[in-house]
């Protein structure tokens, strides 16, 4: 088996692509090791000293690091993953990922919040997991969006420029309802 690797904007984290499907719908992200309880996978991750983060993608592992270097981590890793595959487990115990539920609005916003979700899905999403994260909504209140950055986006020092200058440019352009967008 091989498992290329990329980096990704976030320096803590990077993207392992192992060559065969990770989750057949949606994402799953896991922030700390009782978060992994139902993942065989992330829980071998989070047994590796100075894992802090996994994240699934369709095809993607995204892993975040704490203090350690990537030179130390990085082979632990990759043998975690190979490990894993080799032994039959599933990704998940669930059926598939653990992404967020509809998110939080005005019913009267409902064709706004269909517009947003819509733009999320084909333009944006697609574009943050190539950097092995996703961003889904969260909420929509008075004008303002409310984002969750996943996987690589959480934490990411160029998350807040994504998010003004990408993300909440291409929401105001198509609804103009939208005033900010906020990070949850």
């Amino acid at each position: 088996m091989f498992i290329q690797t990329e980096a990704t904007p976030n320096p803590a984290t990077l993207k392992f692509i192992p060559g065969r499907d990770v989750l057949a719908e949606g994402t799953a992200d896991f922030r700390s090791k009782s978060d992994a309880s139902d993942s065989p996978l992330a829980t071998r991750l989070f047994s590796i000293e100075g894992v802090d983060g996994v994240f699934f993608g369709s095809d993607f592992i995204s892993v975040t690091k704490g203090d350690i270097e990537w030179q130390h981590l990085k082979p632990m890793v990759l043998g975690a993953i190979m490990e894993h595959y080799m032994s039959g487990e599933p990704i998940t115990d669930e059926e598939d990922s653990n992404d967020s539920a509809a998110g939080s609005y005005d019913p009267e916003d409902e064709a706004t919040v269909a517009t947003i979700k819509e733009l999320l899905e084909t333009r944006v999403r697609p574009a943050v997991a190539q950097d092995g994260g996703d961003i889904t909504f969260s909420g929509f209140r008075k004008g303002v969006v409310y984002l969750h950055m996943r996987g690589a986006c959480s934490g990411c020092p160029s998350s807040t420029a994504t998010l003004r200058n990408g993300i909440e440019n291409l929401l105001k352009h198509f609804c103009p309802d939208v005033q900010s967008v906020e990070p949850v």
